[in-house]
């Protein structure tokens, strides 16, 4: 059976401190938890020490899934969070990773030359005619 959903902040014991949404489930005499998104904050501090902001990261940089399954077991504390500012983060953080994953990146002119398809059609032939 799985709980609702709800956001937590969650100390595992192997040292990571992880913000995420969460849902228990009870599989056969284990609780498990489901997490979806987990992120890393790191406060941000500017030189004279004072703190600016926060710094997200994805909890595991080396994958694109964004579910997983942690035993209770392995979990130190755990602290559900009604703060709206950190859930606000957590929602945007999360809406800008789904554009990057679906490869559907925001387009400015920025990424590169705009022109017109005939006319890099003609210079593409002129280099190749050149080779």
């Amino acid at each position: 059976m799985i709980e609702d959903d709800f956001y937590a902040t969650i100390k595992l014991k192997c040292g990571d401190e992880i913000f995420c949404k969460v849902a228990a489930s009870e599989e056969e005499d284990k609780t498990v938890l489901l997490i979806s998104n987990p992120i890393i904050l790191s406060l941000v501090k500017n030189r004279g020490g004072s703190s600016i902001g926060y710094k997200i990261e994805p909890w595991l940089k080396t994958t694109t899934e964004d579910m997983f399954i942690i035993n209770m077991n392995d979990v130190l504390t755990m602290s559900e969070s009604s703060d709206i500012e950190m859930i606000f983060m957590y929602q945007k953080y999360v809406t800008s990773s789904d554009k990057v994953n679906k490869g559907t990146p925001e387009l400015s002119r920025k990424m590169g030359y705009l022109g017109k398809v005939n006319d890099t059609k003609d210079l593409l032939e002129k280099i190749f005619k050149n080779l």
